[in-house]
Formats: C-alpha cells, structure tokens, sequence
C-alpha cells in the first residue's frame, strides 16, 4: 500500500497559525509577492509586518530544523576559512561552531542535500545544518571575511542585557532551561547551553571553563581525562563567566573571591544538577562546572567492577549489625558511589538510615540526607552529635577530616551503630595509620572496625576499536608479569566513538580489606602498615596493582593503564608477583565519578 507523506505547511498558513499575521495580511502579502517578485518572508519583513526572528522560527518549524538568528558571538570567524568567503556566499551558509567532528552551519536551505554534502566535502566534518535568513547570513559572511566585527562593542550590549537578564531556575523547584532548545536569544547563551548539552550527551563529568591569553578554553572530563571541547572567540570571557554564574545564583560583582553555586537543568528529557565553583586566577575567573547526571549513577555493587572475593567480603563487612566501614582513595576515585551502592544493598522500610554531607550530590529513597554548612558551624562532627540523637540504624559520613568527626564516628560504631565513611589514603592497611595520626587510640581502632575498602577508577577498552597488542619487557616487569614474555593483551586502537583514546567508560579497582581476628590484634598493638599488608596478603589479599593487573589480563583494560590507575601503588615483597588464578567479576561501566 503507498503511503503519499503529508504535505509541508507553507509559510504563510503557518504565520497565520502562530499568530504572526491576520488572513487578512496574508493575502494582500500574496497579491503583492507577484509583483514584486520578492519571497513571501522577505516581503513581510520589508513591510515590517514580521521580525526576522519570527520568521526564522517560522521557516524552521515548516522545514523540521533549528532556526537561529545570527548574531556577534555565535559565529567562529576562523571556521569561514575552511569553507572560503566565495563559496559561504555561492552556498549561503556560514558556520557557527565546531564541537568535535561535528560543525554547526547556518543555511538559508538547510534541507539541501546537495549543499550539505558540499559542506562535508569542504571541511570533513559532519555538518548539523541550523536555518538562518539569507541576508543575514550574507551580511555576516562579507563581516567576517573582511574582519569587520567590533567584539568590544558587541561585549558592552551583551553585558547590560543577555548576561545580566535571566530567568533565575532554582535547584527543587520552578521552571528548567530546556537546553535542547537553540532559542533565537543571546549567543553566549547558546554557546552555554551547547556546551553544557555536548557534556550530558557525552556523559561528562566537568566542565573547565579557563581564561586564556587568546581567549577561552572551554574543556570537558570524560572517563577522569580532560578533552578540548570549544573555543568561543577571544573576548568573550566575562560574558561566559557572568552568564553561568547568574544561574547558578553567584554574585557576578564578586570577582577576587572564590564562589559556589548551583542549578538544576533540563536536557535529554530529564533534570540534571550543575554544581558551579569559581576560582580568580591570573587572566580571569575559572569555572568548573560538576555535573550530577543520575543517568550516569551507577548504585548496584555489581556494576561497579568488583571481583567475586572482594565482593562477597564486603557485602560480609557490610551486613554487620554495627561497627565501622571506611572507603579511602584520592579525590575523583568514585569513593561516594560506592557508599551509595552500599546504601541501595542496606536501604530498606525497616531502618533509619541518616547521611551527612558535603554537598548531597544524589538524592536516593528511603535515605535522610544532611548537608553540612561549615558558614554556620554545622560541621560533620556537630551533625553526627545530632543525628545520634534521632535514633539511627545506619550513619554514612562523607569524610571524616578531622579527629573530631573521627571520633564521633567510632563510638557510633561502638554504641550499636552500622557507620559508613570515606578517608583519603593511598590503601585499605594504610586507614588504620590515619586513623591513628588523628589521634584515636588503637583499642578504640580495633574494637569498632570492621573492614576497608580501597578503590581506584581506570578506563576500559574501547569495544569498537579492541585490538591485540604484545607489551614490552619493562611493562611486564611493572606488572609482576615478566613471566609472561610472548602473552597478548587488549587495548583500544582509537577511533571516532571514543575520541580516538582507545578507552570508553570506568571500571573501579578495589582493595577489601576485611578484618580478621589476626589483623584485629594487630590493630589494637598499633602495629606499622607493612605488617598489616603482609599479613593482609598472607590471608589472600591483594594490592590495587594486582587487582587491575587482572582486569588486564581479563581484556578489560590495557596493561599501560592497570599501571597508570596504581601509580602510587608501592613495590612491595609480600605478592608482587602476580596471582595466576582469578575470579571475574562484573564489569559494566562504572559511570559518572561522584567523590
């Protein structure tokens, strides 16, 4: 049976529709079009019956595309080059922006194939055709091919009304920006809300916003490496800053200070948080920008990478019915997503679960979450105090910094509480030295412990570009592995899909070290680290190396990134020669970072 597609509505029909015109307008415009030979649109904006906005949004509805209307700031002058002012003017396009291989071109067709593929030709990249007016866009071409653009005035319009005129979102409630949305306004808007919608889409992590001598670098981190992600032209710094610190609800007068922010957005149809930190520098103000995507949340123990023992001894040390459970890495090492995986395996009607925080970066059910507010003096060790006080089942603290918190924390653990918390170490036999330099006594230690987990986060092969490859000696000598001379491995050749790194996606590495009664008496004799590792390996543990040594033997990393993830890792004589036998885990992808 043949299908005839419904016809495209015409331009005029679709202005009366919106409004835009009467019918009556229309008509006399159509009498008037035969004369006068001028496209319908054209003739409107003439009369002044229609703004050039109106009809580009117009035209865009009728033809399924993006309408934009071209102004200073919006357009990469260098990007012209790639195409050439005769062609620009032979085609009727102009680029606007270039976000990896993709460039956004202004077309007065954009429904042309012919043109698009042209445009492919010219640049090599892939062209996402937005619709522009025709004059406009030849006005803008003869402007930039001959350099005629004065960004300065351009900046001192931009700052007394886009900038500083904005809807105010608010992180529970009230309208989002939908950024999905090439709005006809501000172009340091769309430049922002590309940017932001090109991390989400990407599944970033942060977005750097740094001042350059030639301009900004707009930056952003997927799987822990930072990639180049725009340069808006030179210029436009304070602009970009002002606009981003006006939603996050900043002071844009206060630039010698350090400031932080946030706010809730709308993009591929969900809400996400944006946590916003400012930084003055020498060439102007930083921003990161965290983005907390629960998309990317991954908050069930097996997904997060763990081998089948350290699995089962965690879940062990977790189903305690009191006691102390420490996660310790660097910062960026995924440290909260763990606790929370561990909440979602505890969660339950049946218990009472309080955290505290700082911030509360997802909010999870069943949970009472606490942010802490040091402006105030509601620090972590005052709110534990109170929340001893609200009859808790189980405590999960954000950090312990401090010998206060540290000490609240264990005698929870010592009054019938289950506590979960993170410390910054290099290893799980590492914690109880910390501990220890904070002043808490060993036979407090030794009685409230039950376990530590130490964890890393390193990035897995690409699937779309896994290739064999041999490792040299000196890689292998590294790994424990120089009995293996002549073995293959796995490692992402690079390509498209993942920004030719040859990694897509995180895995996390984890060290569990559950406390057995030998370790416990080492402990409580405040023993020094390395007695507690040897014991620990006696007992079948294993160092982070060794733990990400065998995800590269199972082909789910590189051999160079299992040594990269533990650089900081010790050669120690207790195992390092490297365990033969293994038993796989999980091993999707670990997700978003939240620590």
């Amino acid at each position: 049976m043949n299908h005839t597609p419904a016809p495209k509505k015409r331009v005029g029909d679709a202005l009366v529709e919106a409004g835009a015109i009467t019918p009556e307008q229309l008509e006399e415009a159509l009498a008037q079009q035969k004369v006068s030979g001028l496209m319908l649109g054209e003739l409107l904006m003439a009369q002044g019956i229609i703004s050039s906005t109106t009809l580009t949004r117009t035209l865009g509805k009728c033809l399924g595309v993006k309408g934009v209307q071209l102004r200073h700031g919006l357009i990469d002058a260098a990007l012209l080059k790639s195409i050439g002012q005769d062609e620009a003017e032979r085609l009727r396009v102009i680029p606007l922006f270039k976000v990896h291989d993709t460039m956004t071109v202004a077309m007065a067709e954009p429904q042309s194939l012919p043109i698009i593929d042209r445009l492919r030709q010219l640049t090599g990249c892939k062209i996402r055709p937005v619709l522009a007016i025709e004059s406009n866009i030849l006005e803008f071409v003869k402007k930039y091919a001959s350099g005629d653009v004065d960004v300065d005035a351009f900046l001192a319009t931009l700052l007394d009304t886009d900038v500083s005129v904005v809807e105010r979102e608010t992180v529970d409630e009230g309208p989002a920006t939908d950024l999905d949305k090439m709005v006809e306004g501000s172009p340091i808007v769309n430049l922002i809300n590309v940017a932001l919608l090109t991390a989400v889409r990407d599944g970033a992590s942060d977005i750097h916003i740094e001042p350059d001598r030639k301009g900004t670098r707009i930056r952003y981190r997927i799987d822990g490496v930072l990639r180049e992600l725009m340069n808006p032209p030179a210029g436009m710094h304070a602009a970009i800053v002002s606009r981003v610190k006006v939603i996050s609800k900043m002071d844009i007068a206060e630039k010698r200070l350090p400031q932080e922010g946030r706010v809730r957005i709308h993009a591929e149809q969900r809400g996400i948080d944006l946590r916003v930190s400012s930084m003055p520098t020498l060439l102007g103000e930083k921003l990161v920008v965290r983005i907390l995507d629960k998309e990317n949340l991954r908050v069930k123990l097996e997904d997060l990478g763990f081998r089948n023992d350290p699995i089962v001894s965690f879940k062990r040390m977790l189903h305690q019915p009191h006691g102390i459970v420490f996660v310790t890495g660097p910062t960026g090492s995924g440290k909260t997503t763990t606790l929370y995986s561990a909440l979602d395996l505890l969660r339950s009607p049946e218990r009472n679960i309080v955290t505290v925080e700082d911030p509360v970066e997802y909010q999870l059910d069943l949970v009472n979450q606490i942010q802490t507010h040091d402006s105030i003096n509601f620090t972590f060790a005052r709110a534990l105090r109170s929340i001893l006080r609200q009859d808790p089942d189980i405590i999960m603290i954000g950090e312990v910094r401090d010998e206060e918190t540290a000490r609240v924390a264990v005698q929870a653990a010592l009054t019938g509480h289950l506590v979960l918390a993170t410390l910054h170490t290099n290893d799980a036999p590492g914690a109880i030295a910390r501990l220890l330099d904070m002043g808490l006594e060993s036979y407090l230690i030794s009685s409230a412990i039950n376990g530590v987990v130490a964890q890393r986060l390193l990035r897995t092969i690409c699937s779309s570009c896994e290739t064999k490859y041999y490792p040299n000696e000196r890689v292998l000598a590294d790994a424990g592995l120089s009995d293996q001379t002549g073995r293959s491995f796995l490692k992402g050749a690079g390509c498209r899909q993942c920004h030719d790194s040859g990694f897509q996606g995180r895995l996390g590495i984890f060290q569990v070290m559950e406390i057995s009664p030998d370790l416990r008496r080492l402990v409580h004799a405040a023993a020094p680290t390395h007695e507690l590792q040897a014991r620990y390996a006696e007992h079948g543990g294993k160092t982070l190396r060794q733990e990400a040594v065998l995800l590269a033997m199972e082909g789910k990393t590189s051999l160079e990134e299992a040594l990269r993830a533990t650089h900081s890792e010790e050669a120690m004589d207790v195992g390092q020669a490297h365990p033969h036998v293994s038993n796989s885990g999980s091993a999707t992808e670990y997700g978003s970072d939240a620590a």
